[in-house]
C-alpha cells in the first residue's frame, strides 16, 4: 500500500477524486465490486478508494490467465489477484472465490472481462451474476457496488487525473428472480451511469 498508494499513485496522478453516491454497506456484508475496465491502473485505483485503509478489507482480484503471467503476473499476485479461465472455469477457483465472498471479504470482478479502452458497449460476462447467485445459497448479505472509473486522458499519462465513482450498492437477495440477461443489462446501466459521472469530473 505505501509503494503502490502513497508513492506511485500519488506521483503518477496530479488529480485523484473518489465520489459515494449512496454506497453505504454493512460492515457484515460481503461485496462484491464491479466497475468498468479502462486501463490496467484500475486494479491500484479500486485499492486506494475501497483497499484496507478505507474499507478494512483487502480487494481480492479475478483476473484472466493471460494477465497472470510473466513479470506483471507475480505482481498482480501479490496485490491480491488470482486468475481464472473464462472459457472453462475450474472448480477449485470457483469455489475459491465463493468463499472469498461468503467470508465477506471483497471481491472484484470486471463484469466486461477485459480491458475496455474506449468504453464501447460490450455484453457483460456471465461470471458475476452466477458466481453471487452461487454464493446467495450460503449467505444472504451480499452486496454489489457498481463503479465507474475514468481519467482524464483514454491512455492515462504522467499527471494525468483519475475519477471513481461509486454507486448505491445492489442487494443481491432482491434479484434472484431476474435472469442473467435481464441482470447484466441492469448492472450495465448503473456502472455505465457512474462513468458518465466520473468521465464529466475528469473533462471528458
Amino acid at each position: 500500500m505505501f509503494v503502490t498508494q502513497d508513492i506511485v499513485l500519488r506521483l503518477f496522478f496530479s488529480k485523484k477524486k473518489i465520489i459515494n453516491n449512496g454506497s453505504s454497506v454493512p460492515l457484515n456484508a460481503s461485496v462484491i465490486l464491479a466497475p468498468t475496465h479502462r486501463s490496467r491502473w484500475d486494479g491500484l485505483v479500486i485499492t486506494m478508494a475501497m483497499g484496507r485503509r478505507v474499507t478494512n478489507k483487502d480487494c481480492k482480484f479475478m483476473v484472466t490467465n493471460s494477465e497472470m503471467k510473466g513479470i506483471q503476473g507475480w505482481f498482480l499476485k501479490r496485490l491480491g489477484c488470482f486468475s481464472i479461465n473464462q472459457l472453462s472455469p475450474s472448480l477449485h477457483t470457483l469455489r475459491y472465490a465463493i468463499d472469498l465472498i461468503v467470508k465477506g471479504e471483497q471481491l472484484v470482478v470486471f463484469p466486461e472481462g477485459k480491458i475496455n479502452k474506449y468504453g464501447k458497449k460490450l455484453v457483460l460476462r456471465e461470471g458475476l451474476y452466477r458466481l453471487a447467485r452461487l454464493a446467495t445459497k450460503k449467505t444472504e448479505s451480499i452486496i454489489i457496488i457498481p463503479i465507474g472509473i475514468a481519467y482524464s486522458r483514454v491512455s492515462p499519462k504522467f499527471r494525468s487525473e483519475f475519477c471513481l465513482s461509486l454507486g448505491k450498492p445492489i442487494v443481491m437477495k432482491d434479484f434472484l428472480n431476474f435472469n442473467i440477461k435481464e441482470f447484466n443489462e441492469f448492472l450495465n446501466e448503473r456502472i455505465i451511469n457512474e462513468e458518465k459521472l466520473a468521465l464529466k469530473n475528469v473533462g471528458r
